[in-house]
């Protein structure tokens, strides 16, 4: 089975969009775990455009509390989030059962690739923020995408998972484009069975959705975690929230 992360971005930047509290991003976290989920993720970015760094100590207790994972996701070298903390700095204060370290810049949209660990001396650099994170009980995930030449980087790294960056495949998905689906899923089955032989667990994420995730799972087996926001969103305003994370859950759970 393969456990549902839910994505809180998206609801946090409709909040945001007003100077009130709604919606109540701790009562969609609620929503969520009732409903079953396995984990709540959130990305808290330099300018605090969606998820804001108050949320995420109050999201860290309603998480240890409800027996909730939970998932911070963001640049290690990234600029203060607000002229005092650092982006590592929050996660060592939230310690959340997973940190999943994304390669993006401040003026990114959204994450659009992983990290490079073929290039420069990027492995040298995260590697003291991987150990530091394991050293604190944090289980750390790298945004990656599906390249098998980037294996041995993971390796020297030690990190407990990869998260595979899944946009090729949903935009392929989306297009209908049979042989790009099937070269994508081809990359991903090929990365899971190297992580496999490394005992390193593999998660997967963005623009996923109801649509795409069921060849993705039943096509690449032993998929760990998924986590879903921006799809899982937009399916709410059309089929109401609760409905929408159990439709994706039981997705997750029949593969």
């Amino acid at each position: 089975m393969t456990a549902l992360s839910v994505n809180l971005n998206k609801i946090a930047l409709i909040r945001n969009s007003r100077l009130h509290n709604s919606p109540d991003l701790m009562e969609f976290s609620e929503m969520a775990i009732d409903v079953g989920v396995q984990g709540l993720t959130v990305h808290p970015r330099p300018d605090q455009r969606h998820i804001r760094q108050s949320d995420v100590l109050p999201l860290a207790r309603l998480c240890q509390k409800r027996g909730c994972e939970y998932n911070i996701e963001g640049n290690p070298f990234s600029e203060s989030l607000d002229g005092q903390s650092s982006f590592l700095s929050l996660v060592y204060e939230a310690l959340p059962t997973q940190c999943t370290l994304v390669p993006d810049s401040r003026d990114q949209l959204t994450s659009n690739h992983g990290w490079q660990l073929l290039q420069g001396d990027t492995v040298a650099q995260l590697k003291p923020v991987v150990e530091a994170l394991q050293r604190r009980g944090i289980r750390v995930s790298l945004f990656l995408d599906p390249d098998i030449n980037q294996m041995s980087g993971v390796v020297e790294l030690g990190v407990d998972r990869i998260e595979l960056y899944t946009e090729p495949y949903a935009r392929a998905f989306e297009m209908g484009d049979e042989a790009c689906i099937n070269r994508c899923l081809v990359d991903y089955q090929s990365v899971v069975a190297a992580c496999m032989n490394f005992d390193i667990g593999v998660n997967a994420g963005h623009d996923l959705t109801a649509e795409n995730l069921p060849l993705f799972l039943s096509t690449c087996r032993n998929i760990l975690e998924v986590s879903i926001g921006h799809g899982l969103t937009v399916d709410a305003l059309k089929e109401g929230f609760s409905a929408t994370v159990a439709r994706y859950l039981t997705i997750c759970q029949s593969e």
